[in-house]
Parts: C-alpha cells; sequence; structure tokens
C-alpha cells in the first residue's frame, strides 16, 4: 500500500513539473507576443481617448467601460477562435492576413500624417444639423470604437500568434487570451487614466493644490503627444510587417537592407532605431500609395 502511495505521489510530482513547465511557457510565449504588438498597443491606446470628447463627464468612465467589454468579445469570442483555427488548418493564411492588417496600419498613419501637412478647411467639417440625442451619438461612437478595436485586435492577435513556436493547441489558446486580456486591460485603463486627469486636476484645483492646474493645462499636450506617438507606431509597425511579410514570400531584399543599415551603425538601441525609422518610412511610403485606393474602399 505504501509503495501504491509514493507512485501516486511521483505521479502527481511528475504532473506539477509538466503543469508549472506548460505555465512558463504560456507566459513565455505572452510576454513575447505582448511585447511584439506593443506598437499596435500604443495606436489603440492613442485613438480611443477620441471616442468620448465632447460627451459629459459622467459618462466618459461608462463609455469606456462599453467600449473594453466590445473589444473584450471581439478577442475572445471572434478573434481567438479564429486565430486557432487559421493555426490548425491553414496556417499559411496568417502571414497574408497579417500583411493586410500591416497595410490598413500604413494607410491609417498616412491618412494622418497628410491631414497634418494639409489640414483640412473648417468647411470640410461642417456638417448637416441632426437631431440625434446624446444616447444616439454614444452609441455611434461606441460602435465605431469597437468596429476600430476589431481590426486593431486582429492585427494583435495575428502577431502573437506569428510570434509564439507551434505548440499544443491548449497552450496557444491559453497564451493568447492571457494576451488579449492583459492588452484590453493596460490599454483601456490607461485610457481611462487619461480621460479623467483633467477631472482629477480640476477637481485638485478646487482644493487649492496648485499641481492641479498643471494637470489641466498639460492634458492637452498629453493627448496631442499620444496622438503622433500612436501615428509613428502605425506605420512603423506596418510598414516593419509588410517588409517581414515580403521576405517570408522570398522578396526579401527590402528587409535585408533595412537589417543592413542597422547592423552598419552598429546595432543595439542604435541600430533598433535606424531599422524601426526605415521600416516607418517604408510604411509611410506604402500607406501614400494605396491612400487613393482604400479611401474609395472604406469611404474615408
Amino acid at each position: 500500500m505504501s509503495t501504491g502511495l509514493l507512485a501516486l505521489l511521483d505521479d502527481v510530482a511528475a504532473i506539477a513539473k509538466v503543469a508549472a513547465a506548460s505555465l512558463d511557457d504560456v507566459a513565455a510565449q505572452a510576454s513575447k507576443a505582448g511585447a511584439k504588438a506593443a506598437g499596435v498597443v500604443i495606436d489603440d491606446a492613442a485613438v480611443t481617448p477620441r471616442y468620448v470628447v465632447g460627451f459629459d463627464a459622467s459618462r466618459e468612465l461608462p463609455i469606456i467601460g462599453r467600449i473594453a467589454l466590445g473589444s473584450l468579445f471581439n478577442k475572445f469570442v471572434i478573434l481567438l477562435p479564429a486565430a486557432l483555427l487559421l493555426s490548425a488548418f491553414a496556417p499559411w493564411v496568417i502571414t497574408p492576413l497579417l500583411m493586410l492588417g500591416g497595410l490598413y496600419l500604413c494607410f491609417e498613419g498616412a491618412e494622418k500624417v497628410m491631414e497634418w501637412i494639409r489640414p483640412h478647411s473648417p468647411e470640410a467639417h461642417v456638417t448637416a444639423p441632426t437631431v440625434a440625442d446624446a444616447g444616439h451619438l454614444e452609441n455611434a461612437r461606441v460602435k465605431g470604437a469597437i468596429k476600430t478595436d476589431f481590426i486593431l485586435s486582429a492585427e494583435i492577435m495575428a502577431i502573437a500568434l506569428a510570434t509564439m513556436p507551434e505548440s499544443n493547441v491548449w497552450t496557444q489558446a491559453i497564451a493568447l487570451a492571457v494576451v488579449g486580456f492583459g492588452i484590453t486591460v493596460a490599454v483601456y485603463g490607461v485610457v481611462a487614466i487619461i480621460v479623467k486627469a483633467d477631472d482629477v486636476g480640476a477637481a485638485m484645483v478646487r482644493r487649492g493644490m496648485d499641481t492641479g492646474a498643471l494637470l489641466v493645462r498639460g492634458m492637452p499636450v498629453v493627448l496631442k503627444v499620444l496622438s503622433i506617438v500612436g501615428t509613428v507606431a502605425m506605420v512603423w509597425v506596418g510598414g516593419g510587417i509588410i517588409l517581414h511579410g515580403l521576405e517570408a514570400f522570398g522578396l526579401g531584399g527590402p528587409q535585408h537592407v533595412v537589417h543592413g543599415l542597422g547592423t552598419a551603425v552598429g546595432g543595439g538601441l542604435i541600430g533598433w532605431v535606424v531599422e524601426a525609422g526605415l521600416s516607418g518610412v517604408a510604411g509611410l511610403a506604402v500607406g501614400v500609395a494605396v491612400a487613393p485606393v482604400l479611401s474609395r474602399v472604406l469611404g474615408h
């Protein structure tokens, strides 16, 4: 009986080791995937605050909450199962889908850059009066934000899946779930802090705290910087995805040039900056090139 108990304990210990190794594998894959998707995450955080502009302060956090729930639905109900099915039955589709997402990021980034260079005249933004109430406007904004989130979330999940080595479906599923949930919490948590920071500053001013005024004055600058960083991230990530995709299809010349120049300056941080900058230039060029077509297709 004691021998049987010892054997059982050995089996339990072996199972525990396997489980621990699996958890380590999941953590490693999730960490690597999250790092690779960082550029899209920055863009997601930069894009979202614009959807709450113009609403009463009491509606800002509820709107962000609704968008975050929509983002979780996008990731867990639609994108995660789709990613696992593609990985299992059509892994060759992942790279083309990544490139399509990269093309969209390049286009969005190029549109923003072109608007900085050639701002629309005020008349271009004038629209016909509408009788829609605040509730209808809020619903429309939330739907628009969730649609944009779907595209960015699809890119995040595709990037995450592409960085994972071949492993069993459960490891991939858990790692993707960890990445999806962690990124959603991080993005919308940061967005909530950004959106409410001016209200916090105003409350501090009312209490006689001088730092509150600094916070109120500083938030427009933070939002502007975040918008610029988000745009740079779009063209950098999009350009990098396009270059890597071309390399996967046997057209590695552009990627080799970019990597070679990064190595030529000594590699390390400076090399990374050079490679990221060149990827951004490539992404901007691609975005400008496809803008006339995608603007018509997407109705921009």
